[in-house]
């Protein structure tokens, strides 16, 4: 069980985390899992670090996609129609994909999870305008990006933002109603990844006190109060604030954590 003085610095993580998930429409997973990772193994924790900071991460998520839902509902920004169509498949896609995660090493995870926060990063920074007059595919294609990206997304432990929204943007959403349906499919995909991640790591040995299959109690209670609290105001700037300034600085944010857990593999 970690101390107050570790605790503490994650309360603060979830501040960045909360904001930008309400912000650009990301769960926060990408900034959660490599602090969860620094938590765990400075409480001494030395088995399954990865998977109970992906799981926790999920968890954190049901609660911080909630309170950034509700923030760009109250604004009319949710295409439900969206999310109507791609949250089945998002849902089927994560519980599929948490079963298969708990059976990869935790190395590998790793290196799955510096591999897609450098291409994200790149795609952000790129920041290439659409087609004119791109459509949203129909209801099989909507529904097979879905479970595509509830796959990829419970693998790397986020709410699935990072993919959805580039790819409704790529077909000519506008970037308020992309960001704010993101916030959307986020809740139903978090609950379903968390839940699988509890079912995967309930046998599973050496776990720490706490951890409730591959949730972390601890971290899940220091995240989530503040999360739910900051997400909120973070929804709010997404309707007034250029975005697009805003990714590029997400980006390169998203490139040091990257860079540090390959730090981490290497060294």
């Amino acid at each position: 069980m970690p101390d107050v003085s570790l605790l503490l610095p994650l309360a603060g993580i979830g501040v960045v985390a909360g904001f930008l998930a309400g912000l650009l429409g990301v769960g926060g997973g990408l900034i959660i899992v490599p602090a969860m990772v620094w938590v765990l193994e400075a409480a001494g924790v030395t088995h399954q670090v990865q998977h109970l900071a992906l799981g926790t991460s999920l968890a954190v998520m049901v609660f911080t996609s909630f309170a950034s839902v509700r923030a760009h509902h109250a604004r009319g920004a949710v295409d439900w129609s969206i999310v109507k169509r791609m949250a089945p498949a998002m849902i089927v896609g994560m519980l599929v994909g948490s079963q298969i995660a708990g059976w990869i090493p935790s190395h590998d995870l790793k290196w799955f999870f510096v591999v897609y926060a450098y291409v994200i990063a790149l795609q952000m920074l790129a920041d290439k305008k659409p087609q004119g007059g791109r459509p949203l595919p129909g209801p099989l294609g909507l529904w097979s990006s879905g479970g595509v990206i509830g796959v990829i997304s419970s693998f790397v432990g986020i709410g699935g933002g990072s993919m959805s929204v580039p790819f409704m943007s790529w077909c000519n959403v506008p970037m308020p109603r992309a960001i704010a349906t993101s916030a959307a499919l986020g809740w139903p995909i978090a609950v379903a990844g968390a839940v699988g991640y509890v079912i995967s790591g309930w046998h599973a040995p050496d776990l720490p006190p706490g951890a409730v299959g591959f949730v972390y109690l601890p971290g899940l209670l220091a995240l989530s109060v503040v999360t739910v609290l900051v997400a909120p105001q973070g929804a709010r700037l997404a309707h007034r604030l250029p975005v697009s300034r805003l990714k590029k600085v997400f980006a390169g944010l998203m490139a040091v954590m990257a860079t540090q857990m390959l730090w981490t593999l290497v060294r």
